[in-house]
């Protein structure tokens, strides 16, 4: 899309943990990947760069984020490792680690930061030449964590093509590369605590929450969740996100909305077969050029002038009435997507970071999440950024997360 979107500017829409080998019949990403390898297992490291202090501050600083938290420079390297896609088939993912350079603080604790929604693979954290979308990993490197950041399936160096918004294959990507990171940084000389703290931004918000839903039920043995604050995630797809990218006349950007939409239906038709030919869902000339341009190899400068100006170009009255009364498998695989808030009880502290201005992830969203864990019977509030747009919002939420990370590990 824009480089707005190559930066994170995306909505999340995440399932849940607890839907890890039971989504669909015949997935199992709890299989091992192949007779003496094991999910997790490092398959390579390579030293991307390292950055200075004064060179931390100046990078984070271009990318528009705060660098008052910075106390040390960093390490940046990208992981290639072993875990199972989307059917619980052997593959591998990439992902990026970032450590501060500061080697006083040991063990270190571990921040779990997942991105937004990319379209372009080259767009991934550990393989971008983006100073945005590194900039988060960054800082709560640079503030002396170790900092985790996974490319999710089918981007950056991982094989295929993205199963987007797929929370079991999401969840073991990232569990997966959690394993890998604890292996590597033993090999380095540096040690890891059990402590992580979750945290993500639209997409990643959502898979940050069941990363930590998994950790807190004892996904990876060793690690242990102590805090969970995510940012401006779709966590209620279908009776809050889908509502706001079909009404017009919203508060959401409508070429966003388009452009969401195209994404929904293209990547949700590969994972669970929801028609049989693009032109039931999309209006000619998008039924032939949609699949194609989403395909994981068109950057987002390529893809957005490829869609139409509004959802009323881009469906077809069957794609409407789908998105409108979702059935079968639609209905299905959005149950599994809006559970992320609904399916477990944190039992560690939790912030959700919003704003009320975001014109891509309705904020009713966020309100859905908060009733959801309050009908748990926890208090769990949100962080209002101010007023300000989707991308903004991660910038600012994340110069305050940092601070309350450090303040729940006692790492200041």
């Amino acid at each position: 899309m824009t480089a707005a979107v190559a930066a994170g500017a995306a909505f999340a829409a995440g399932p849940a943990a607890a839907s890890i080998g039971s989504a669909e019949a015949g997935r199992n990403p709890d299989s091992q990947i192949d007779a003496g390898t094991q999910r997790g297992d490092l398959v390579s490291a390579v030293q991307l760069r390292k950055l200075s202090p004064v060179q931390v501050v100046a990078e984070l600083t271009e990318a528009g984020f705060d660098p008052t938290a910075a106390q040390s420079g960093v390490v940046l390297y990208r992981l290639v490792y072993r875990t199972v896609d989307e059917r619980g088939r052997p593959t591998t993912a990439s992902g990026l680690l970032v450590l501060p350079r500061d080697r006083s603080q040991q063990p270190l604790t571990t921040v779990f930061y997942g991105h937004g929604t990319l379209v372009f693979r080259g767009d991934a954290p550990s393989v971008t030449h983006d100073s945005w979308e590194t900039a988060a990993p960054i800082t709560y490197a640079s503030a002396g964590f170790a900092a985790v950041a996974p490319d999710y399936l089918g981007l950056g160096l991982g094989p295929g093509q993205h199963p987007w918004m797929d929370v079991p294959s999401e969840v073991t990507a990232s569990v997966d590369l959690l394993r890998a990171v604890r292996s590597f940084t033993g090999r380095i000389g540096r040690r890891l605590g059990p402590d992580v703290l979750t945290t993500g931004f639209s997409q990643g918000a959502s898979v940050s929450m069941a990363t930590a839903h998994a950790l807190q039920d004892g996904a990876v043995p060793g690690f242990r969740l102590t805090a969970v604050a995510p940012v401006s995630g779709a966590y209620d797809f279908r009776r809050s996100e889908i509502p706001a990218l079909l009404d017009e006349n919203g508060k959401l950007n409508e070429q966003w909305s388009v452009a969401y939409l195209a994404v929904l239906f293209t990547s949700w038709n590969r994972l669970h077969g929801l028609y049989s030919s693009a032109s039931e869902v999309f209006q000619d000339p998008y039924d032939r050029t949609l699949p194609g341009l989403l395909d994981g190899e068109h950057p987002g400068d390529q893809v957005l002038p490829g869609l139409p100006a509004t959802v009323d170009k881009l469906l077809t009255d069957r794609g409407r009435a789908m998105l409108e009364h979702p059935t079968g498998r639609f209905a299905a695989a959005l149950r599994v997507a809006d559970a992320t808030c609904t399916d477990w009880t944190p039992r560690v502290p939790i912030r959700l970071y919003a704003t009320h201005a975001d014109e891509q992830a309705a904020f009713e969203n966020t309100l859905a999440c908060q009733a959801a864990f309050g009908d748990r019977g926890l208090r769990v509030p949100i962080v209002n950024v101010g007023d300000t747009d989707h991308v903004d919002s991660n910038v600012r939420a994340t110069a305050d997360i940092v601070r309350w990370f450090q303040h729940r590990s006692g790492t200041r």
